[in-house]
């Protein structure tokens, strides 16, 4: 196992919802860091935890985005954080796995799984020990108490589903992984 630290360079966190039924409204999270212990050679024993500024939100659109912050939505003030922390890693064959684990959005927590790719892997002197991965799920909002509902013209203003799109690279930090094993 190895201490892997998320590249927040190379790494996006994406959301969308569907804005009266029709067109997706997309956005991304901008501060969000990552720790993982990965054996490149067995995944399935991996485990990762995530965590996410919630007031770090951006969706193009700075009235959307305060709003998203307030208390109709996330609620940055008293929350700031949003966490997940993985329960396991499911093998699919080739490249493909599922990941399960415990996602926390305002103090509620609900177990999701994400549909997980690794895209490859890197071992370079000066770029470190490189993995890549995209993960999607799909969560209902007002599971996590986001039960902000407006309806215009008998259409809800945002869609419950949000989906999520992760794609990113962890770099091994191998003097951690070293310090931790003596």
């Amino acid at each position: 196992m190895g201490n892997w630290q998320l590249d927040t360079y190379h790494t996006q966190v994406e959301f969308s919802a569907r804005h009266l039924g029709m067109m997706k409204v997309r956005g991304h999270f901008a501060e969000v860091s990552a720790t993982a212990d990965i054996d490149p050679d067995h995944p399935e024993t991996s485990s990762v935890e995530v965590t996410i500024q919630s007031g770090s939100v951006r969706t193009h659109n700075e009235a959307r985005d305060k709003d998203i912050r307030s208390s109709s939505f996330l609620e940055v003030d008293k929350y700031p954080t949003i966490t997940f922390k993985s329960t396991g890693v499911t093998a699919l064959g080739g490249d493909h796995y599922k990941l399960t684990g415990d996602l926390t959005i305002k103090d509620t927590t609900h177990p999701v799984t994400l549909d997980v790719t690794r895209y490859g892997e890197l071992n370079d002197e000066r770029m470190g020990h490189r993995i890549a991965y995209a993960a999607e799920t799909e969560i209902n909002r007002k599971d996590f108490g986001l039960s902000f509902n407006v309806v215009l013209d008998g259409r809800f203003v945002v869609s419950d589903e949000i989906q999520i799109m992760i794609e990113g690279e962890l770099v091994e930090h191998k003097e951690a992984a070293e310090s931790t094993s003596a």
